[in-house]
C-alpha cells in the first residue's frame, strides 16, 4: 500500500483478477452513481477481461480511512509510465470516483507509483485531470432519448438524401444478394471467425496494423465474443441475407450501452454499401434490443457524423505525478509540439499510429516491426493518393 502526495491518500495495486469482492462492488457503484461512467469500457469486467490477456494490466484502489475511494485500470510500462487499460481498445477511461471524494489525478498517479498516463479519451465529470492540459476530442453516440423509429425519423428529416440512398443501398442489396435480417446477438461462431477475417482483409489491403493479429488482442476479442454476463459481455451484432453474412459490429456491452470496435462487410458487397445498411438496421432494432445508447467512439471517421445527432467531449494528453518522473515526461512529451512538427499534419497521424503500435505491440522487436510496416505503407498510401 502506497501513501500518496496528499495525506491520508492511498493505494492498493493489483492485477484485476486480485481485486475482492467487495472492491469489484464498491467500483460497481461508483460506476452507476454517475451517467457519464456508463460505458462498457468503464467497468470491472472490461478490467477483468482485459487482466486475464495481459500480465502488465493494473488497477489502483484509492483509500482514505480505509474505505475505497476510486479506482484507476492501466497497464503498467517501464519508467513509471501508464496506459489506460486495454489500450488502444479503451475508446473511454476515467479515474472513477465520487465527486465529493475530491481526487486529484497528479496525487492518484503519485500514489499509485506512476509518473505519467496517456489520455487518449477522458472522461472527466469531477475535474480529476482539471490540472491536465488537454486536447477535446468528440466521442460519437447514438442515444435514443424516446424510441429508435423517432431518432431515425429525425435523421432523414435532417438530410432527405441520405434517408433516399438508404432505401436505395438496401433495395439493390436484397435483390444482389437476398432478402436481409438482423441477428440482434448472433452467437455463431462461424460469423464471428468471418467477421474477424474481413476486417484482417481491410487492413491488410489499407496498409493499416492488424491489432487483430496481435495474439493478446485476439485473445480479448474472442475472450469477449463467449461472455454473456449478468453485467457484461460481448456482443455481435450480424446483417444476413439470407443465410450469407454480409456485415456485422462486434463489441462490449452493459446494459443498454453497446460499444462496438469491429466493423466490416462482405468484400464482394461493397458496391452496395453493407455497411451502412447495417448501421441503419441496427440502429432501427435498438429498441428491440434493449439498447439505449450505440456508442461510436471518438474520431474522424465521416461516416460517424452521418449517423449521430450526439456524444460527448473526451479529452487527449499526458496526465503526471507531480515528481521529477512525473516532469521529465511532460517534458518528452512536449517535444511533439515544437516547431516544426507541430505544423505538420503528417507528424500528427503518424505519432497517433506510432502510439497505437505501442499500445499493442508488447516486445520491442514487435514494436519496431510494427514502425517500419507503419512508415512504409504511409509513403504507399501518400504515393496512391
Amino acid at each position: 500500500m502506497r501513501t500518496g502526495a496528499k495525506a491520508g491518500l492511498k493505494a492498493r495495486v493489483v492485477a484485476p483478477g486480485a481485486l475482492d469482492a467487495s472492491e469489484i462492488a464498491a467500483w460497481r457503484a461508483l460506476q452507476a452513481a454517475e451517467p457519464a461512467f456508463a460505458s462498457p469500457l468503464l467497468g470491472p469486467d472490461f478490467a477483468l477481461a482485459v487482466g486475464a490477456e495481459r500480465t502488465d494490466a493494473r488497477v489502483a484502489v484509492f483509500r482514505r480511512s480505509g474505505e475505497p475511494i476510486g479506482f484507476l485500470a492501466f497497464h503498467r510500462r517501464p519508467g513509471g509510465y501508464a496506459r489506460p487499460i486495454g489500450a488502444p481498445f479503451c475508446d473511454y477511461h476515467a479515474l472513477i470516483a465520487d465527486r465529493a471524494a475530491g481526487l486529484d489525478a497528479g496525487d492518484a498517479l503519485d500514489a499509485a507509483g506512476l509518473a505519467a498516463l496517456r489520455l487518449t479519451a477522458l472522461v472527466d465529470p469531477h475535474g480529476a485531470f482539471a490540472a491536465t492540459a488537454t486536447e477535446p476530442a468528440w466521442g460519437y453516440r447514438i442515444t435514443i432519448a424516446t424510441s429508435a423509429a423517432d431518432w431515425l425519423d429525425a435523421l432523414w428529416a435532417a438530410s432527405a438524401n441520405r434517408g433516399k440512398n438508404h432505401r436505395r443501398y438496401r433495395r439493390t442489396l436484397e435483390r444482389e444478394a437476398g432478402p436481409l435480417r438482423l441477428v440482434g446477438d448472433d452467437r455463431d461462431p462461424a460469423a464471428f471467425e468471418t467477421l474477424i477475417a474481413w476486417k484482417r482483409e481491410q487492413f491488410a489491403r489499407t496498409g493499416l496494423h492488424d491489432f487483430l493479429g496481435v495474439p493478446w488482442a485476439a485473445g480479448l476479442m474472442r475472450r469477449l465474443f463467449e461472455t454473456r454476463g449478468e453485467h457484461f459481455g460481448g456482443q455481435l451484432i450480424s446483417l444476413y441475407a439470407g443465410e450469407r453474412l454480409v456485415a456485422g459490429h462486434f463489441g462490449a456491452r452493459a446494459g443498454g450501452w453497446f460499444h462496438p470496435w469491429i466493423g466490416a462487410f462482405e468484400p464482394e458487397l461493397k458496391a452496395h454499401s453493407p455497411g451502412m445498411v447495417h448501421q441503419v438496421e441496427a440502429i432501427a432494432a435498438m429498441d428491440d434490443m434493449g439498447l439505449r445508447v450505440y456508442d461510436l467512439g471518438a474520431g474522424e471517421d465521416h461516416w460517424k457524423q452521418q449517423f449521430t445527432q450526439s456524444g460527448a467531449w473526451v479529452g487527449v494528453g499526458l496526465a503526471t505525478a507531480p515528481t521529477l518522473a512525473g516532469a521529465l515526461a511532460r517534458s518528452r512529451d512536449r517535444m511533439w509540439a515544437l516547431p516544426p512538427l507541430a505544423r505538420a499534419p503528417l507528424v500528427g497521424r503518424v505519432r497517433n499510429r506510432l502510439d497505437q503500435i505501442a499500445a499493442l505491440e508488447l516486445t520491442l522487436a514487435g514494436r519496431l516491426e510494427g514502425a517500419a510496416y507503419a512508415l512504409t505503407s504511409q509513403r504507399r498510401r501518400q504515393w496512391a493518393a
